[in-house]
């Protein structure tokens, strides 16, 4: 199951980091057909694993061991420093408060949002691909799942 988690983190967000998200340690919780749906360490969730695409989202847990070993410009989206307080409380980022985003982030990705300092501020869905957030004014750049003062 390990091998398994590690291997989809390294196909959504970059070689090698699946060992640097999901260490030895972690625990699963495993769905009635035998699949896993939660990955988890220390009691807190670091992802689920979406049975109808097979992919990885993140809980604010995994958010931090991924800012910690993706690279920069990665998956990330930077955002304006005055709405920064509701983005950590969890609410929506729009196209009009992103500074900057990883052109290679397709709509549907886990992304980071982050400062412009690069700390976590919150993680989620992004709704349109990074070359579009940058350039539009207007319309939902990031679905904000969990924000870092929601924990």
């Amino acid at each position: 199951m390990l091998k398994r988690v590690r291997i989809i983190a390294d196909l959504q967000f970059g070689k090698g980091t699946g060992e640097g998200i999901f260490p030895d340690s972690c625990r699963f919780i495993i769905s009635r057909r035998g699949g896993v749906r939660q990955v988890l360490l220390d009691g807190k969730r670091l992802a689920t694993l979406r049975a109808h695409d097979g992919r990885l989202t993140l809980g604010l847990a995994g958010a931090k061991r991924l800012h910690e070993v993706l690279d920069v410009p990665g998956n990330r989206v930077v955002v304006r420093e005055d709405v920064l307080p509701f983005i950590a409380s969890g609410k929506n980022l729009f196209c009009r408060h992103v500074v900057e985003s990883d052109m290679h982030i397709h709509a549907g990705d886990e992304v980071l949002v982050v400062d412009g300092r690069g700390g976590l501020v919150a993680i989620g869905e992004a709704v349109l691909s990074g070359e579009e957030m940058a350039r539009f004014d207007t319309g939902m750049a990031v679905s904000v799942r969990h924000g870092i003062n929601q924990e």
